[in-house]
């Protein structure tokens, strides 16, 4: 046995521990704005055996995220494919899993990363030739301790920017409650029985589901203007959107971007999760403490989207000061400029007709939308208020955006908001850079 064998041995460990992160103390909080240097540890551990060397020169970025927002029973024995739209692409790849909200050790035997065959968007076929096997720390599987998130050594596959990507995982045992993002408005498919991982064809692939399981983000490597996180409730998630369409509001921000040249064109991060508030725990953690995991420990972040508070509105129990929402505002800017990250704000969009609201409610709304125009909170403003509500009756959403709920947003009311926002705030210098 040579010694460069022996030392990679003694080394896996040691390295494996470094890519299991915790919510507190991610991986990417070591490359994140405010820390100097790459993710060494995560960088040197992509040329192993299964897994070509990768040219590692330019920064990560990501590309794609999903905010875990609570738990379902886990799948014992079958094969997960999960479907993920890109932003920026990149000449390699890193997929982010978790188990953050598990109670038990997650066992992943294997995890794939392939292309979706183009034009088939409710397909789990992959791009002949595409399938690349997903390592850790050299090894192709890996047990992630409850609580904790995993980022997989770089993969060697050019990702396409504006492309579908295909993450398939097996879960030989029953590892607990599985971390999952709810209401994905994506196909995504379930292999009952056995590893499916490696399969290009798809066809043991025979039921489909609408949650993302267990993968909550795809970075990539390449010349992308770092990224940009959008953190919000069900509107930024898209609720009201169409099925498959990729037509969220931050999927329309993306597009918006993509005559840049790639130098310049920075990822967009969509970390929304249906029934979120700032205050208090809802659907998912309150935005508040999901800052690190879901924002500031993301690749390249340079610029934050906050579209938070209907929810502490109208919930239960309801948010009735308007102080309390503002001076929360003001935290996740403080904890942001910290990093030296830009804030953008955005203006809470109407409701009336909504079966939550009152005119005592809307009072507070238009107390904080006050507030947040007032610039004296954000490094800029997006007033997405004043984009979609109807003039003849300003509480409520225009009949042209509204799918029919009265809260939530058609497509054209997902391109509005994402119109609303002004690209030269969006990437302008963050403070401190």
């Amino acid at each position: 046995m040579t010694r460069a064998i022996m030392l990679r041995r003694l080394l896996a460990p040691l390295v494996t521990t470094l890519v299991l992160t915790s919510p507190g103390v991610t991986a990417e909080a070591r490359s994140a704005p405010g820390h100097r240097g790459p993710d060494r540890a995560e960088n040197e551990i992509g040329n192993r055996p299964g897994n070509q060397a990768v040219d590692r020169r330019g920064p990560w970025t990501g590309t794609w995220e999903a905010a875990p927002s609570g738990t379902v029973p886990a799948l014992p024995g079958a094969s997960i494919r999960d479907v993920v739209h890109t932003s920026v692409g990149g000449r390699a790849a890193r997929v982010r899993l978790s188990n953050r909200l598990g109670t038990r050790p997650l066992q992943l035997g294997s995890v794939t990363l392939a292309l979706q065959r183009p034009g088939e968007p409710r397909s789990p076929r992959a791009v002949a030739g595409s399938m690349r096997t997903v390592t850790f720390a050299g090894a192709g599987s890996v047990t992630v301790p409850a609580g904790r998130d995993v980022v997989s050594d770089p993969v060697a596959l050019p990702v396409p920017a504006d492309s579908n990507l295909l993450v398939s995982v097996h879960t030989p045992a029953d590892s607990g409650p599985a971390t999952y993002h709810r209401s994905a408005l994506q196909a995504n498919f379930v292999a009952p029985r056995g590893d499916r991982t490696a399969e290009e064809s798809g066809a043991a692939y025979t039921t489909t589901v609408g949650d993302w399981y267990y993968v909550t983000g795809v970075d990539v490597l390449g010349p992308a203007a770092g990224s940009v996180v959008a953190l919000g409730d069900s509107i930024t998630d898209g609720t009201g959107s169409s099925f498959d369409a990729n037509h969220r509001w931050p999927d329309r921000l993306s597009a918006r971007l993509r005559d840049l040249p790639a130098y310049r064109r920075p990822g967009v991060l969509n970390a929304g999760i249906a029934g979120n508030r700032v205050l208090l725990a809802g659907r998912g953690p309150s935005a508040l403490t999901r800052l690190d995991t879901d924002v500031f420990s993301r690749a390249g972040v340079r610029t934050m989207i906050v579209l938070e508070g209907v929810n502490d509105l109208k919930g239960t129990p309801e948010q009735r000061d308007p102080r309390a929402l503002v001076n929360a505002y003001r935290l996740v800017v403080r904890r942001a400029h910290a990093r030296g990250i830009r804030v953008i704000g955005a203006t809470i969009t109407p409701y009336g007709g909504h079966v939550a609201y009152t005119p005592a409610r809307e009072a507070v709304r238009q107390a904080v939308n006050t507030a947040i125009r007032s610039r004296r909170i954000f490094d800029a403003v997006a007033d997405f208020d004043a984009t979609v509500r109807d003039p003849a009756r300003p509480s409520r959403i225009l009949p042209a955006y509204d799918p029919g709920d009265h809260l939530h947003f058609n497509d054209a009311g997902m391109r509005a908001l994402a119109d609303t926002i002004d690209l030269r705030s969006l990437l302008a210098k963050a403070p401190g850079r």
